[in-house]
């Protein structure tokens, strides 16, 4: 058995996709940049030149054609892989995402699937302008139809985006761009987990954090620095925004009987805002104080000068923590 190789969550995301590539023929790579150059990001490096130009495929800077092109290649057998270039990018493609995209299935009973997934880069930490840090995840959880996620370390890239192209169903698939380059370990033997399921990646008896994306990676700094202080923290990574895979969040609740939910999007009407009502509905009895939302501001992504005070860090987590305890 092959031992785990450290790698960055780009470079296990290029090996998964093309893992994929070259198990089956039917799927392609589409997107603005990522033949030649590899992406913006370098996450399709190589692949152009290991598997041609008709199936890592260089698009005009066209969000709504790039959609637009995939659902009809699903119609017709293909399992297309989107890249949109930055987060804030994809609005141009929304309309498709979410009126056709998301749609065709149900309406045609089941008869057409959407094999479709579209790679997101999103989020904070990189000091770069509008429109290039944004955290959207929201609007696709949102919309029935559409599965959501988001890999938090190198080896769940790995494997998340092979089983995300896997998938007959339609996924949006957010990769927290500030984690593409810290190194972590890949098993290439076998996943840890489902598409789907949440992960316990820190136990703890004190108070449950739960988050996504590059959050997992503060919420473990905010847990270490609780326990030097005497506070045991539990840390669960979501991984999958649409379906949520709940069961894990319960027990620990149940176990801890305090809930912080962490988020770098803002916090109106978010994910961290359905799980906290998710969880008052489930675990009301258990829970000793009201569950806690530390988010992104409810404002539009401020310049790079100032991100710092937008983004929620360790400091900010272990303020909502000390709030949790006190009641």
């Amino acid at each position: 058995m092959a031992e785990p190789l450290e790698m960055p969550l780009a470079k296990a995301i290029n090996a998964g996709l093309r893992a994929a590539l070259a198990a089956d023929e039917k799927v392609l790579l589409m997107g603005e940049d990522i033949g030649k150059l590899g992406g913006v990001f370098r996450v399709t490096e190589g692949l152009q030149a290991e598997f041609g130009t008709k199936r890592v495929i260089d698009t005009p800077l066209a969000e709504s054609g790039i959609i637009g092109t995939a659902v009809g290649l699903a119609m017709r057998g293909y399992r297309p892989v989107c890249e949109i270039q930055f987060d804030g990018f994809i609005y141009p493609g929304f309309d498709q995402i979410t009126s056709q995209l998301a749609k065709i299935t149900n309406r045609t009973s089941g008869a057409v699937p959407m094999p479709v997934v579209i790679r997101v880069p999103y989020g904070g930490h990189i000091g770069a302008v509008e429109h290039h840090q944004e955290s959207p995840e929201a609007y696709f959880a949102h919309t029935a139809g559409l599965r959501v996620v988001s890999p938090s370390t190198p080896n769940d890239g790995y494997w998340m985006i092979q089983e995300a192209i896997a998938s007959n169903d339609p996924v949006m698939f957010f990769e927290p761009k500030s984690r593409y380059w810290p190194k972590g370990p890949v098993d290439f033997t076998s996943s840890a987990a489902g598409l789907h399921s949440s992960r316990l990646v820190r136990t703890g008896t004190d108070v449950t954090l739960v988050g996504h994306g590059a959050m997992v990676a503060t919420l473990l700094q905010a847990a270490q620095v609780a326990a030097d202080e005497g506070v045991s923290v539990e840390v669960i990574d979501l991984r999958s925004l649409s379906p949520i895979d709940y069961a894990p969040i319960l027990a620990s609740v149940e176990k801890t009987g305090r809930l912080v939910v962490c988020q770098e999007a803002p916090g109106a009407v978010s994910v961290g805002s359905e799980i906290a009502a998710t969880v008052a509905e489930r675990a009301f009895y258990s829970l000793q104080a009201p569950v806690l939302r530390v988010s992104g501001f409810d404002t539009p992504y401020p310049s790079s000068k100032v991100e710092a005070y937008y983004l929620p860090d360790a400091d900010r987590v272990l303020e909502a923590v000390d709030r949790a305890l006190g009641y």
